[in-house]
């Protein structure tokens, strides 16, 4: 881990500097060598690093959109050109060119972490062993390992030895305490900002590959975070902690005002605003304006969630215009009472046993109608034309009886005559 953060060394005097500015402030109110100067000042740097990431963040969530809409595309070329590799990556950058998507754009917040992070780490590496850092001179050094997180030396870690945390004036008890709840509580934070996504921002009528693989990661992340904690020192635990409760909190806020269409996040958001039209008669707001106009754009391709909104639109009387607003129209009350009776009237469904009785009632009547449809025997064929009617009052099924016993009966006599002959 050392040689992985000497590498970021050229950093290290930007986040050090970065620091010192935040105890300046800090050490003013709560006291210069408490915890709460240093683990706080350490907050203010993720804040200030997430906030200056956030372009990349919305980068992060619209091509993690776009790989999850590509999926089926992507899937289709690899089985098209499942023998041809080369032609599979050409294909492939092809895809991703056209529809303005890069692979590595949801990587991009966590690479351009990296570097504050290792920097951290080595800074809080330094503090621990007492040596000078970037500029951190030597009564900050000494100011820092003074400072306790309940307990912790900042640059103290879970593996260290008895003999290291007592050189911190510390505990080991306590050390390890502190460190192993601030594993469970980023690992624990970092499954949630997981599924969060998973459960609510996805489009759960495209089955992908994709999907399978974020499930999985949904649980390999927090453990990797687990194991890794160990090695972290108190402060870069408190880095890691903050940063994973603020990518939880900007990922909720973007899920309920931006939510990927198809998901359920999308499906909660156009309540709400199906919601706040009905009662206030108008959209308000750009944003929302901006989303049913995308919707009204769709035309034919809007997915059950927005057809449910515009179906809620029109059934309270309102019509969406292609500007995002809506105006109120009495042809959408009438579409939507006409398709709310032409519901009504379709016939209730029926049980088990009362699909089995009509059935065979409708079979019974089928016999009845061959029955009567059989052809004559040769005695009706050569009956006298003006034969006497039947009666009308005698049923189909008893005429067609009568004619089966005509029929035997024929057959007898003429076995009769011809043993006279």
């Amino acid at each position: 881990m050392d040689t992985i953060a000497s590498l970021f060394s050229f950093i290290t005097t930007p986040v050090s500097w970065i620091i010192v500015q935040f105890h300046k402030l800090y050490g003013a109110i709560f006291g210069p060598d408490t915890g709460w100067a240093w683990g706080l000042s350490i907050v203010s740097l993720v804040v200030l690093i997430r906030i200056c990431l956030i372009p990349l963040f919305v980068k992060q969530i619209k091509s993690t959109r776009n790989m999850q809409a590509l999926q089926p595309k992507m899937k289709a070329i690899q089985e098209r050109y499942k023998s041809d590799k080369q032609r599979q990556s050409e294909e492939m950058m092809k895809l991703y060119k056209e529809t303005g998507t890069n692979p590595l754009s949801s990587c991009l917040p966590i690479l351009a972490q990296s570097p504050f992070f290792f920097a951290l780490y080595h800074v809080l590496s330094k503090i621990a062993s007492g040596e000078k850092i970037g500029v951190l001179n030597q009564s900050l050094v000494d100011s820092a390992r003074e400072a306790h997180i309940f307990g912790a030396p900042i640059a103290a870690k879970f593996m260290d030895s008895p003999e290291k945390v007592e050189a911190l004036n510390a505990s080991l008890t306590d050390v390890r305490i502190v460190t192993a709840v601030m594993i469970v509580l980023m690992s624990a934070s970092q499954f949630f900002t997981q599924r969060q996504l998973m459960m609510k921002n996805v489009d759960l009528s495209v089955k992908t590959p994709y999907m399978q693989q974020q499930k999985m990661l949904m649980y390999i992340f927090p453990v990797i975070f687990a194991v890794m904690g160990i090695n972290f020192p108190v402060g870069v635990l408190v880095y890691w902690l903050t940063t994973n409760v603020w990518t939880m909190g900007q990922q909720m806020y973007v899920i309920n005002q931006n939510p990927t269409p198809g998901s359920k996040a999308q499906a909660h958001y156009l309540d709400r605003l199906l919601k706040s039209v009905t009662s206030h008669s108008e959209v308000r707001g750009r944003r929302r304006r901006n989303v049913v106009q995308a919707i009204v754009a769709k035309g034919s391709d809007r997915n059950d969630n927005e057809r449910r909104f515009i179906a809620g639109l029109a059934k309270a009387g309102f019509a969406a215009q292609a500007n995002g607003t809506v105006e109120k129209s009495t042809d959408a009350t009438a579409e939507a009472e006409a398709a709310g009776g032409a519901r009504r009237q379709q016939p209730k469904r029926q049980t088990k046993a009362q699909r089995q009785s009509a059935a065979a009632q409708q079979g019974a009547a089928k016999g009845d109608e061959a029955s009567s449809e059989e052809p004559k025997t040769s005695l009706e064929k050569d009956a006298p034309q003006d034969a006497k009617p039947k009666p009308a009052g005698k049923s189909p099924s008893g005429a067609a009886r009568q004619a089966k016993s005509g029929q035997r009966k024929g057959q007898q006599r003429s076995k009769h005559q011809s043993s006279k002959k």
